[in-house]
């Protein structure tokens, strides 16, 4: 149990960081300038790092609890499925939904994509390489 909230208050810390890295570097500011009319002004740091905890934590749960029946035989190869699933459900179809319905250009979704794929098999790899001893 200790392993799990250690690993999960590391992946949730992770997750900011890495959110903030794929948000907050030059060419994603340019990229995602489509979105400034919609964007807040500020952003609440306390909050931000909350939900990324609770991410870090619901993550790390699924993960152990998808852990069985996950492709691969190594905690290393049931990260990276893991991280493929979460990227598929969580980048790829909220992508798919912005390019049927709003005017993003093709190259911020297409950064989107592969920023969220890096970040996600980060996280994948994470739990693969850590929480594997818990089952």
């Amino acid at each position: 149990m200790t392993n799990y909230i250690l690993v999960s208050v590391i992946s949730g810390i992770l997750f900011g960081l890495l959110d903030g890295l794929i948000n907050a570097n030059p060419i994603a500011v340019k990229l995602y300038e489509v979105y400034r009319p919609i964007a807040k002004t500020s952003l609440s740091f306390v909050a931000g790092i909350l939900i990324d905890l609770a991410y870090g934590f619901i993550l790390a749960g699924l993960f152990l609890l998808l852990y069985p029946s996950l492709p691969g035989e190594t905690g290393l190869a049931k990260g990276v499925s893991f991280g493929l699933l979460v990227w598929f459900l969580r980048v790829v179809m909220s992508v798919a939904s912005q390019w049927m319905m709003y005017k993003v250009p093709t190259k911020t979704l297409l950064y989107t994509l592969l920023a969220g794929l890096g970040e996600i098999l980060i996280l994948g790899i994470l739990y693969g390489l850590t929480l594997q001893s818990l089952k």
